[in-house]
């Protein structure tokens, strides 16, 4: 079936909590919607909340019931429990659930309450789908793991290929001439979350300066929002430690990222849950060595490039760190392992394998209806109303009597 005549049948929307700017997820739904919009398809992205940044992009949630239709496909991003993942639950389009992965509630629960309850919602969350979607899609081989556990049966993976045109951009020249002084940079990449383990690579850090390289510098890149308290806890390990040169540097724009890039010498990570874990493929696209914790799904993205490390021993990983600084022929040899396994994820067929999915889909035999509870469509059009006063009258919105524990939520 050609996709330029099918789309004249039917559209392929895509639907996911939150459209972040420059994140692996907002990325990769933007990416999805121009090969779907190359191929003819009428193809908007839907979202609870987006970056305003991307205000253009986005439309909001409630829209998507407007336009839902029976032949439409949609694509279901699910990385955590939503109204929107609801909304979809309950519209008859064909649904491809893809999964970005749910971090496990217990590395919020000290830090960050109110999140660590959605994680938990939205693990169970995930299991309602199973017979829901004609398709689930891992954007990794460790995620489509995940979904068949939940009982999936028809599991696939959609490779996560990244675009790397933001790292295109010129270097900001004012954190290269801060950075690039010919001290050791160390680099990590992500948001300031209690699963990323920032404490640990402190802690090598700090290691590696008492017995190998006392000129060393630690650069952490990524927003701290939410987590205000979690950073608060870091700044008291580096204080605690005496440890000099942390930096926190924060969401950074791509010319700053670029710059970054450019000037560290390693990759350090010591997260303990990950999906996929973009950063360690533009490390590798700058060609930087990589020196990361085996867990979860970083192994599987590294795909036997880089060093993996199981042992958390301070005095042990810096003792890593210390022979891939120094040994220049090594150094070489993992930047060429990661050559080529950057150039085994860039084979990928992305947009074979995603248009392949939405026709199979929409050429698949109609699931059974699922049952919605009658009084959802009017509470999904009362929480719809509640929500435009809250964005056009936010003084009228505040003055209304708070939610009471019989009220029922869409």
């Amino acid at each position: 079936m050609n996709a330029l005549r099918s789309s004249a049948r039917f559209a392929v929307h895509q639907v996911l909590a939150s459209l972040a700017y420059g994140d692996a997820i907002g990325n990769e739904v933007i990416g999805i919607r121009a090969v779907l919009r190359e191929a003819g398809y009428n193809s908007e992205i839907f979202a609870e909340s987006s970056d305003e940044r991307l205000s253009g992009v986005c439309r909001h949630w409630s829209d998507l019931a407007e336009i839902s239709h029976a032949d439409n496909v949609l694509l279901h991003h699910f990385s955590i429990g939503s109204v929107p993942s609801r909304v979809a639950y309950a519209l008859p389009d064909r649904m491809i659930l893809v999964y970005h992965n749910i971090t496990p509630a217990e590395f919020f629960v000290d830090t960050h309450p109110g999140l660590a309850a959605a994680c938990y919602t939205g693990r169970r969350e995930l299991g309602a789908f199973v017979d829901r979607c004609h398709l689930a899609l891992g954007d990794s081989e460790f995620n489509r793991q995940e979904l068949e556990a939940v009982g999936f049966r028809k599991t696939r993976v959609l490779p996560v290929v990244p675009s790397f045109a933001h790292l295109s951009e010129r270097p900001d020249r004012s954190l290269v001439e801060e950075f690039d002084d010919g001290r050791i940079n160390l680099l990590f990449v992500g948001r300031v979350i209690p699963s990323k383990r920032i404490e640990d690579v402190i802690k090598f850090y700090h290691a590696l300066r008492l017995k190998y390289q006392s000129n060393a510098r630690l650069l952490f890149v990524g927003s701290a929002s939410g987590f205000e308290l979690y950073q608060t806890l870091l700044y008291d390990l580096i204080a605690s430690l005496g440890v000099p040169d942390v930096h926190f540097l924060g969401h950074v724009s791509n010319a700053m990222l670029t710059a970054l890039y450019d000037i560290a010498d390693l990759f350090l990570s010591a997260s303990e849950h990950e999906g996929f874990c973009v950063p360690l493929i533009e490390a590798f696209y700058k060609r930087i060595p990589v020196v990361a914790y085996a867990a979860a799904a970083v192994p599987m993205t590294m795909d036997g490039a880089g060093v993996l490390y199981e042992s958390k021993d301070p005095r042990h990983v810096a003792s890593i760190l210390n022979t891939v600084l120094t040994d220049t022929a090594l150094g070489d040899e993992i930047v060429r392992g990661q050559d080529a396994a950057l150039a085994r994820l860039l084979a990928q067929d992305f947009k074979g394998k995603l248009l392949g999915a939405v026709q199979e889909v929409a050429r698949a035999p109609r699931l059974p209806q699922l049952p919605v509870s009658e009084e959802f469509w009017p509470r999904f059009h009362e929480a719809d109303r509640l929500d435009k006063v809250r964005q056009r009258r936010p003084g009228l919105f505040q003055a209304l009597p708070p939610e009471t524990d019989d009220d029922e939520r869409v």
